[in-house]
């Protein structure tokens, strides 16, 4: 069962658009499950030899929506995949993990700067979210599969494939310590330079 989810999510019948997601109705489905990011443009510093390829796109990043059910007791997560599609595509780095990888990758290519913003408790691209989200528009694709436990299958797909974006559970991946590396020093950055008011616009 596990080998068949992952055969089908390396090939998905479609992949999908920002535009696609954005639309009204979104085809993105209101329900869990485990979604892939494809890229037509790599971004800078990553390798993409081992990745799955499908229709001219790399297959990068694994997400899921809702997360994997806190073990306090405290009630499970209501998200889903049409809610948590949206967020990468535009909202912030403060709340989309995927936009802050990209963004630090993207940083010199783009001319955008992490810096902290409001309070100083939150970092984002500030005006910079909306040049990654032009880029992700041209470039980032999606696709998911509906799954009552989605964070059972995230596990298998990384230890199965080649994901250079993803970072939990991805260590043993050879561009983590890259990775990790480009996010530290944007975030060092943005811890350097003076606090900003939070223009509240986000990636739209």
């Amino acid at each position: 069962m596990v080998a068949d989810d992952i055969g089908i999510f390396v090939n998905p019948v479609r992949v999908f658009s920002r535009q696609d997601v954005l639309a009204n109705p979104s085809p993105v489905p209101a329900h869990g499950g485990i979604y892939g990011w494809w890229f037509r443009q790599l971004p800078p510093l990553v390798k993409a030899g081992g990745c799955c390829q499908h229709q001219g796109l790399m297959l990068l990043y694994a997400g899921i929506s809702p997360d994997r059910p806190p073990r306090n007791g405290q009630p499970s997560s209501k998200r889903n995949l049409q809610k948590r599609i949206k967020e990468h595509y535009i909202r912030t780095a403060e709340a989309s993990t995927l936009r802050r990888t990209l963004g630090c990758l993207l940083a010199d290519e783009l001319g955008i700067q992490l810096r902290r913003v409001g309070s100083g408790n939150r970092t984002t691209f500030v005006t910079g979210e909306q040049k990654l989200s032009a880029w992700m528009a041209e470039n980032a694709y999606v696709s998911w599969i509906v799954h009552s436990r989605p964070w059972e299958l995230e596990d298998y797909l990384i230890a199965a494939l080649d994901l250079p974006l993803n970072i939990d559970g991805n260590s043993r991946n050879q561009f983590c310590p890259v990775l990790r590396a480009a996010r530290a020093r944007c975030m060092a950055q943005a811890m350097a330079l003076p606090i900003l008011p939070n223009p509240g616009i986000g990636g739209r």
